[in-house]
């Protein structure tokens, strides 16, 4: 689920690969001597471009289609491997990433390691996902006790309980009750519930009228159908047109993912009483009771109209459908994890239809991704100690505090923001939290029984483990030290309930970072998501919360319409672009994002300007410092995706596509059209009073 609390610099995924090195940053302040950083240049050497510039089109100019000469070059000669959705720079990471991690695991399958230590846990639970012999001489055994407890419950009565059951399992029903951060109170944790429980990605894919959604609610009813064939159920055509009906029912009443983003809208405290006046066909406190949540006392409910219009769907629906509905949940959730047949269905569905796989991934790489989503932590141990530099945590505390000096400079330059805000501005600015590489404090998980042999009971216990883990926050003040990412995750992100920057060791590495490279290059690609991720603090949604974490309205009214002016502005723009058939980009649903880009390139091109010192840089490789650090930024978003993937990202995804990432944002930066010497009637051209300018 998310809460609307924390934002990354891509989609999540878990990602890992050899570090690189870091370039040695100097933190510059605004005030620092010309002299001295003219000094510095002096005696540093000429650096490489660090540009792919094969990669480059050069039959397209770059005032015209900026992201083609970068990356077209790039896109024609690059195949999407046939068990990718899309592919691109960090793509192309990942692969190397998955590489180093098989070399782990399968150590750790071999090692023999001691029952009970970090190693056996790795090296068995891969080793049970690979054990397919095993697998497929069990069967649906492993699953026939669940089963049999979703075909055992006799009453509705009994379906509270059964749902709070299946929660731990993994098995989410039609809401979601989890532990976290009580975003008007952020040191304290309490119960959050969400709307939840469709079979495909998003609501809109139940309820939109195009063609190819259409063709893909049948192949989810075959889908459905196919799951329960296999565990032989007695109709099982019949039970999946209930089941989709049922979610039909569900996607009727749920709020669009743009909506879901807004802080304000989803934060609904209320006792748990409540819940019972919202829902009441629902024994709420029955749930809780079972789901380890008794103890609560208020709840934050997300969508309370749904949760109401939820009563509906609860009464008019028997107790028969509540069974098949479960009963599929489960088999889906584990299909991975069973025999060959099951393992093909998921794929046709999920992997085929909803992403445009061509093959389905080889089964080490899926056993890499269930030791991640298990074991996290303790791989990423394994990780650090052989691929990341312990100096390079001090390299890149460095360059981040340049862009958050920088990003101070932008606040006092504002014209359009009053005095009285932007000291509230600086105090958040001044609270940041900067994680950079790996814990401090390693996650345990002694906890963790895990067996050779026995694939769903490990990948069983893995969730309950996790959710045994977050069920006991309840009650405790926040562990800020805990991360939301592995180590190896090529990726970043905001968390704004601890105000917090966050960047695993696994994202400081070429394109991102090279340090072999100019700092243009650099701070255009690494600057530009340090950039990205402080500006999440003062985006759309993160501006809604203060220093401390806490929402809470900070801005004069005056500067929130403002604010919100030049906001909607930049939703406009970006909802003109049209990837795909008729589907546009979702400014609303982007807008976070977007304004993270747009905010983070402004900001690292003002941080390495700083650093210079007012001298102007080489020209290298025939292309200026200024050149140099937009290249560097488009560079990081070579992008192709599958036409299925990319039908699912607009609908689903709060990140605009990364082609669009490589050049919407640029159209609006002045610096850009002085870099490419843009002019009116160039392609690339936007007018002065459409830019938008927001930090």
């Amino acid at each position: 689920m998310n809460d609307g609390s924390r934002h990354s610099i891509r989609a999540a995924g878990v990602l890992a690969l050899t570090a690189a090195g870091m370039l040695v940053v100097a933190p510059v302040s605004a005030q620092q001597a010309p002299a001295q950083a003219a000094e510095a240049r002096r005696a540093a050497p000429v650096r490489a471009l660090g540009v792919d510039t094969t990669g480059f089109d050069r039959r397209v100019r770059p005032q015209d289609d900026f992201e083609r000469f970068v990356n077209g070059r790039w896109a024609e000669r690059t195949p999407i491997p046939p068990d990718r959705s899309s592919w691109g720079s960090f793509n192309e990471l990942e692969a190397a990433s998955e590489a180093a991690l098989r070399e782990i695991v399968e150590e750790a399958a071999r090692a023999g390691a001691a029952p009970g230590t970090e190693l056996q846990k790795i090296g068995d639970l891969y080793a049970s996902f690979m054990d397919t012999a095993t697998i497929e001489s069990l069967g649906l055994k492993p699953l026939e006790g669940e089963l049999a407890r979703v075909a055992a419950l006799k009453t509705a009565a009994e379906l509270p309980g059964a749902l709070a059951h299946l929660a731990r399992l993994g098995v989410v029903g039609p809401f979601v009750a989890i532990v976290g951060p009580d975003q008007k109170d952020s040191r304290t944790n309490i119960v959050l519930l969400s709307q939840a429980g469709l079979g495909m990605p998003d609501r809109d894919y139940y309820l939109r009228p195009e063609p190819k959604l259409e063709a893909t609610r049948k192949a989810y009813a075959t889908y459905v159908d196919r799951l329960l064939e296999l565990a032989g159920a007695a109709d099982p055509a019949g039970a999946a047109q209930r089941i989709v009906a049922l979610e039909t029912m569900l996607a009727e009443k749920q709020w669009p993912r743009a909506k879901n983003r807004d802080r304000d809208a989803t934060y609904n405290k209320m006792p748990v009483v409540r819940l019972a006046e919202l829902a009441p066909s629902f024994d709420w406190a029955a749930y809780l009771k079972a789901a380890g949540l008794g103890g609560a006392t208020e709840v934050v409910v997300r969508q309370p109209d749904y949760i109401q219009a939820l009563d509906g769907v609860f009464s008019a629906t028997p107790l028969s459908t509540w069974k098949e509905y479960l009963t599929y949940r489960l088999l889906s959730a584990y299909a991975d994890d069973l025999p060959s047949a099951f393992v093909r269905a998921n794929y046709e569905f999920r992997g085929r239809t909803l992403a445009g796989l061509q093959e389905m991934r080889p089964r080490w790489k899926r056993g890499v991704d269930l030791v991640e989503d298990a074991l996290g932590e303790a791989v990423g141990k394994l990780y650090v100690e052989r691929h990341f530099k312990p100096e390079a945590k001090a390299r890149m505390d460095a360059l981040v505090k340049n862009l958050l000096a920088a990003f101070r400079v932008g606040i006092d330059s504002l014209e359009w923001m009053s005095p009285a805000t932007k000291a509230q501005a600086r105090e958040k600015l001044a609270k940041f939290t900067v994680k950079i590489g790996y814990p401090d404090r390693w996650r345990g998980y002694s906890a963790l029984e895990i067996r050779r042999g026995d694939l769903v009971g490990n990948v069983m216990r893995a969730n309950a483990f996790e959710y045994d883990d977050m069920v006991a926050r309840l009650g405790k003040p926040v562990d800020r030290s805990r991360w939301g990412m592995t180590p190896q995750t090529v990726n970043a992100y905001y968390n704004a309930v601890n105000n917090e920057i966050v960047f695993p060791a696994a994202i400081l590495q070429p394109p991102f970072f090279d340090v072999d490279a100019d700092d243009a290059t650099n701070y255009g690609a690494i600057g530009a998501v340090i950039g990205h991720e402080i500006s999440h603090g003062f985006d759309d949604q993160g501006r809604k919360s203060d220093g401390d974490g806490n929402l809470r309205d900070w801005w004069t009214p005056a500067d929130a319409r403002a604010f919100e002016a030049r906001a909607t502005k930049l939703a406009e723009q970006y909802s003109s672009y049209v990837p795909i058939d008729t589907l546009h980009i979702n400014g609303w649903l982007t807008l976070g994002e977007n304004i993270g880009d747009l905010s983070g390139l402004a900001v690292a091109y003002r941080a390495w300007r700083m650093s210079l010192g007012g001298k102007e840089p080489p020209v290298i490789g025939g292309f200026t410092g200024d050149q140099r650090f937009f290249l560097g930024w488009a560079q990081v978003w070579r992008t192709k995706m599958r036409d299925e993937a990319l039908r699912n990202q607009l609908l689903t995804n709060p990140h605009s596509p990364g082609m669009y990432r490589a050049f919407v944002p640029l159209t609006n930066l002045d610096a850009f059209y002085k870099a490419f010497d843009v002019k009116p009637g160039d392609k690339m051209y936007r007018p002065p009073e459409d830019r938008v300018k927001i930090w």
